[in-house]
């Protein structure tokens, strides 16, 4: 008798389209600098994340020296969530909305 083959899980993956990145979304902050608890209703919003992905435009395009996994700060105006996750941490961005990236100083 043949032993029943098993499905193949299929991964589905966001891919943005034109001008823009897919950016998952920094925790918000439960603490305030001087180390205040904050209240569960009451949060910090960030505004700052990890590229997930980048269309092929923008990743061809010199005028955004981006790259995925890129640590940047967004304006969350026109940002699209992307039901995907069971916490909505992710984003499509349009990339004019991605306002800088945090880079390490590696010179000495």
């Amino acid at each position: 008798m043949p032993t029943p083959k098993k499905a193949k899980t299929r991964l589905e993956i966001v891919e943005p389209l034109g001008d823009r990145v897919l950016i998952r979304k920094d925790d918000d902050k439960k603490r305030t600098k001087a180390g205040i608890h904050l209240p569960d209703k009451i949060e910090i919003p960030t505004i700052t994340g990890r590229l997930v992905s980048i269309s092929k435009l923008v990743d061809e395009d010199e005028d955004y020296p981006i790259k995925q996994y890129d640590r940047v700060l967004f304006n969350p105006q026109h940002a699209v969530p992307v039901d995907f996750e069971g916490d909505n941490r992710l984003f499509v961005v349009p990339v004019e909305d991605v306002v800088a990236v945090f880079r390490r100083d590696v010179s000495e």
